[in-house]
């Protein structure tokens, strides 16, 4: 028996997987802070949103888990980056999948 995931491509799967973890705004704000950094951010980031730490955390786990950013613990603090590969990966997915035009689609 095929289960549902079967008949997706495993990159429309990963696809789905980022969009899912963009798809709150407060997830979105925390990659644009990350984006607009020279370098791992090493900070509070529950201090440049309106939302309380454990919030905040539920978010960056829900980024992390699907792979668009790495945690690194270096007592005591948590270093934050973009993972460049999969960020690449859902920038190239979201962009062929934009390519299409309006008239094509429907």
């Amino acid at each position: 028996m095929k289960k549902e995931t079967d008949v997706y491509s495993d990159d429309e799967v990963k696809l789905a997987r980022f969009a899912k973890a963009l798809s709150h705004p407060a997830r979105i704000q925390i990659m644009k802070l990350l984006a607009s950094q020279n370098s791992c951010f090493c900070g509070n980031i529950a201090g440049y949103l309106p939302l309380s730490q454990s919030t905040v955390s539920q978010h960056l786990k829900e980024l992390k888990d699907a792979g668009l950013i790495i945690a690194n613990v270096k007592q005591p603090k948590i270093y934050y980056c973009i993972c460049k590969e999969n960020w690449d990966m859902a920038k190239k997915f979201l962009d062929a999948l934009f390519e299409k035009k309006a008239c094509e689609i429907c």
